[in-house]
């Protein structure tokens, strides 16, 4: 038999039960807010047990071929047919083996969330508001090919273009899984518009993408929290200043500060202003639990700092280049179009998982 690790058949068992009971309660019936937890368990089972059978399927054809081949009874052609067919068996029980371990790693239980999406301008000036525009731009426009949505919470446009600060929701089933390593420092390397000698300048922009917490992940007392409202500032005709519709929220425990005036509703303001406070405490909270369990094994492609320079954007030679996993794409535009934002992705979740086995092993 190949040498291969795989999971305990009893825990392959009770996700297959689980599976079951889920399935069949489902089809009896059930009260919408147990319908809706239940639905979303089965949702995420789904592709386990899937994969958990295609992983039986490949260790019952292997176990079929090596018993042909260790049978005296089994004719020669029949033999060497088995024998020469082995190697490919033995290969998909390993592919899907890996898969099969890969599903089962411990998962960020925030991986399923929706997320706040923060870019700021950082050194650079003009140059760097502009480049944190172009950020937005991008990941809205990789939102658009997932199927998920982008509403803008707080804005603070640059003076010649970009954004100062822009800080957005974007919303969706697997959004932080997707967008959690985007989070640091983005460098730009390109000819400002403005520079009449063709120099090229270097600006950067911060990211940082949080997981949308829901009262049930953070608690937040009334007591702890001054609100104020005011009246907006900057452009929009006639509604500014007439109304106190900005809201600023201080988290006074922690001198957390949050403020919204994109919408006329006080309201709604309000409703977006306490998503980024739960947000930015939720966030504080994880940081700590992994800064605690990071001490014992380091399983994060980079650091997770904000201020760690994890991609540059040189638009001169059209590349793009991850630092984190030495990964360099000559594809920029399509980067910056988030057609091939993807491809950085899928690169640095797997680095991610590798990270996950090899410590597994040890």
């Amino acid at each position: 038999m190949t040498d291969i690790i795989t999971p305990p058949p009893e825990r392959l068992a009770a996700i297959i039960d689980r599976h079951a009971v889920l399935t069949a309660t489902l089809a009896a019936g059930a009260d919408s807010d147990t319908f809706v937890a239940l639905s979303r368990e089965l949702s995420e089972l789904d592709p386990v047990v899937e994969t958990i059978r295609a992983f039986r399927a490949a260790e019952s054809n292997l176990a079929e071929i090596d018993a042909l081949v260790a049978d005296p009874q089994t004719d020669r052609d029949m033999r060497a047919f088995a024998a020469e067919e082995r190697p490919a068996a033995a290969a998909q029980l390993a592919e899907a083996a890996r898969a099969l371990t890969i599903m089962l790693l411990p998962r960020d239980s925030a991986d399923e969330k929706s997320a706040i999406l923060e870019i700021r301008a950082g050194t650079g000036g003009d140059e760097a508001a502009l480049f944190a525009g172009d950020l937005l731009r991008m990941y809205t426009r990789y939102a658009a090919t997932r199927g998920w949505s982008v509403e803008i919470l707080s804005e603070s446009p640059g003076t010649a273009g970009g954004y100062k600060e822009i800080i957005a929701e974007v919303a969706g089933r697997g959004v932080f899984a997707r967008l959690k390593f985007e989070s640091g420092t983005h460098r730009v390397q390109r000819v400002p518009e403005t520079e009449a000698s063709g120099r090229i300048h270097t600006s950067a922009a911060t990211v940082a993408v949080l997981p949308e917490a829901q009262d049930v992940d953070i608690a937040i007392d009334e007591s702890d929290l001054r609100v104020e409202t005011m009246r907006s500032s900057g452009a929009g005709g006639q509604h500014v200043n007439k109304t106190e519709s900005a809201i600023r929220i201080t988290h006074i425990p922690t001198n957390t500060v949050v403020m919204v005036q994109e919408e006329r509703s006080q309201h709604r303001n309000r409703a977006k202003a306490m998503a980024m406070l739960r947000a930015r405490l939720y966030d504080a909270e994880r940081s700590r639990t992994e800064a605690a369990r990071a001490q014992d094994r380091k399983l994060q492609v980079g650091s997770g700092d904000r201020s760690e320079r994890i991609r540059t954007y040189n638009f001169p030679q059209g590349r793009v280049t991850d630092h984190r996993i030495n990964l360099t794409l000559y594809k920029l535009e399509e980067v910056m179009m988030g057609t091939a934002l993807d491809q950085l992705l899928d690169a640095l979740i797997a680095e991610h998982q590798a990270e996950l086995l090899a410590a597994q092993a040890t």
